[in-house]
């Protein structure tokens, strides 16, 4: 049998909520507004799959450059390349310098 290689393969465990995470999400996520050179942690949410990066971007962090139609455009580094994805807000969370 072949292997699968769908856009969501081997994702089981990585986008799950936990059971008191389910539901609708808040409206303020949707919502929220990015400016342009604002740094933004990429963590996906597994209910909405419009707008849904990869899963192998989720985690990362990565700067907003710009913003198209409700999506923002984000740069994430994957080693030497700097990668140019197109991300809905409720996939993007603020970052915070700790």
């Amino acid at each position: 049998m072949g292997k699968s290689k769908g856009f969501r393969s081997k994702t089981r465990s990585l986008l799950r909520k936990k059971p008191r995470e389910r539901g609708k999400i808040n409206i303020t996520k949707i919502l929220r507004e990015y400016k342009a050179g604002e740094k933004v942690v990429i963590k996906i949410d597994p209910s909405v799959h419009k707008g849904m990066p990869h899963r192998r971007y989720h985690g990362k962090i990565g700067v907003v450059t710009a913003k198209r139609g409700r999506a923002y455009i984000v740069n994430v580094t994957q080693g030497d390349a700097v990668k140019e994805i197109i991300v809905r807000p409720e996939h993007l969370a603020p970052w915070r310098e700790e």
